[in-house]
């Protein structure tokens, strides 16, 4: 059996402890079955962004006779898009590989592995032990149950990647950020989309009034079906087809795609890795329980990122990272901090946010609520953006901010600036003690907190808008 100061499982955000390890001069084994470098690099961040891209391109310029402009596509190259996705991704494998191969006292194990003992793992049928153990494991696509599901060549957001024809027809079971992303993909580059969301609501864990405006625009784009539970799939010689039930009547309906996309979740890799057999426990869902300080039930062995189910973003995963080893090698622990986590989804139009919802932050707090359309600041006004808007849940005593959300334009990047005051625990008078450029979408923000009323007198609040 070989002995390591540390084991490290997973590359993505994993490769950030290997780093670390590495340079304290400890002996180290990497774990990954693959792909090297991770869910972001391989089926997540990187790919779908660099597919969304051309597609908010192709969508800019199908709407810009709204600025008086008249365009048309004349062709888009599938083939090229996809290829051009898998480049970026192929070159930094090669950088990693070559890495990892020049390493000294470092073993890489591009095997599965999984628990067999206390701090014992077997990988490619050799046992390993190490004394600090970091599972960085991530996650996988959840598929749920349904009649006929595995008896047709689905696609999830991983299988998606590797195809080269764009299908002329998709059926989407899901209405998450991962069927929007998608979906919004798919129908810019041709495909008629059709999606079934279980929920009352696409992006449900989004304010309502995001969700309904993302419904309304996506909409125009593809056929949306609320409240619609796949019950089952059948394969036709014209292409397959789902059986859909609406929860409310409990009528059937069917759909045909030329290709069906599950997007219904993720499901940790845990079991996958036996972590029981090392005592390290796992919630109802499968995910590893981690305390604040991403130590789990076994002492010396550290969790975070997609396994834990926590927030699944590789800019947390990362922070994670950085936070565990330390806590891993020095005295005084650090907690991690998910107040200020930021999220965007890249759909069309965009979502971004940061800190608790409406209806999270009433349960304990008293508010004040502001919003404002992009058309209510200059900027917007000549994009001719009529359906954005920013929203803002501000403590009343303190006037801190406890959350904030937009959709629109360059929401992930108009975010940032409330994150950064989140962050360090400013309310929205530190926010506003920097000049914003005029006319420029930042003013949005100051706008948004411009218009603070306080919703336990909303008729009032609505007779004051009356007025102006």
């Amino acid at each position: 059996m070989k002995k390591y100061d540390v084991i490290v499982i997973g590359s993505g955000s994993g490769g950030i402890i290997l780093d670390s390890a590495y340079r304290a001069g400890l002996k180290v084994a990497y774990v990954d079955r693959g792909p090297l470098g991770g869910t972001c690099l391989n089926v997540g961040c990187i790919p779908s962004k660099m597919l969304i891209y051309p597609a908010d391109r192709i969508v800019e310029i199908q709407e810009a006779h709204r600025l008086g402009i008249q365009a048309e596509i004349k062709d888009i190259d599938f083939k090229a898009i996809m290829a051009r996705m898998r480049q970026p991704i192929d070159e930094s494998l090669s950088h990693m590989r070559a890495g990892l191969q020049h390493a000294r006292d470092l073993d890489f194990y591009e095997a599965e592995g999984y628990f067999v003992n206390d701090y014992t793992m077997e990988v490619a049928g050799e046992e390993i032990r190490g004394d600090k153990i970091f599972i960085v494991a991530g996650a996988r696509p959840a598929i749920p149950t349904i009649k006929g599901l595995e008896e047709v060549d689905y696609l999830t957001n991983e299988t998606l990647l590797e195809i080269t024809e764009l299908p002329k027809s998709v059926v989407i079971i899901g209405g998450g950020y991962i069927a929007a992303e998608y979906g919004h993909f798919l129908a810019a580059m041709g495909s008629k989309i059709t999606m079934l969301q279980r929920g009352s609501r696409l992006v449900p864990n989004n304010e309502p009034e995001i969700s309904e405006t993302l419904h309304k625009a996506l909409s125009k784009r593809m056929d949306i079906h609320l409240n619609t539970s796949a019950i089952e799939v059948k394969h036709t010689s014209t292409g397959d087809v789902v059986i859909g039930e609406n929860r409310l009547t409990g009528k059937t309906q069917e759909f045909l795609g030329e290709r069906i996309l599950v997007a219904t979740g993720r499901r940790s890799n845990a079991d996958v890795l036996r972590v029981e057999k090392t005592g390290v426990k796992t919630d109802k869902r499968g995910f590893i329980i981690v305390n604040d300080y991403l130590e789990t039930s076994k002492k010396k062995i550290w969790a975070l990122g997609d396994v834990t189910g926590r927030y699944m973003f590789k800019h947390v995963a990362n922070r994670e990272a950085q936070i565990a080893w330390n806590n891993a090698v020095q005295d005084h622990k650090q907690q991690m901090e998910y107040h200020a986590v930021p999220y965007a989804i890249f759909s069309y139009p965009q979502i971004a946010g940061v800190g608790l919802t409406q209806a999270e932050a009433e349960k304990s707090h008293d508010l004040l609520l502001g919003t404002a359309r992009y058309s209510d600041v200059a900027k917007g006004e000549a994009m001719v953006e009529e359906d954005g808007f920013a929203k803002a849940i501000v403590e009343k005593k303190t006037h801190k901010i406890l959350g904030f959300h937009i959709i629109g334009p360059y929401a992930p990047m108009l975010i940032q600036e409330v994150v950064d005051i989140m962050a360090v625990g400013g309310n929205m008078w530190t926010l506003a003690q920097g000049m914003h450029i005029h006319p420029a979408l930042t003013e949005l923000i100051v706008t948004t907190l411009g218009n603070l009323y306080d919703p336990s007198h909303v008729h009032h609040s609505h007779n004051h808008e009356q007025e102006h």
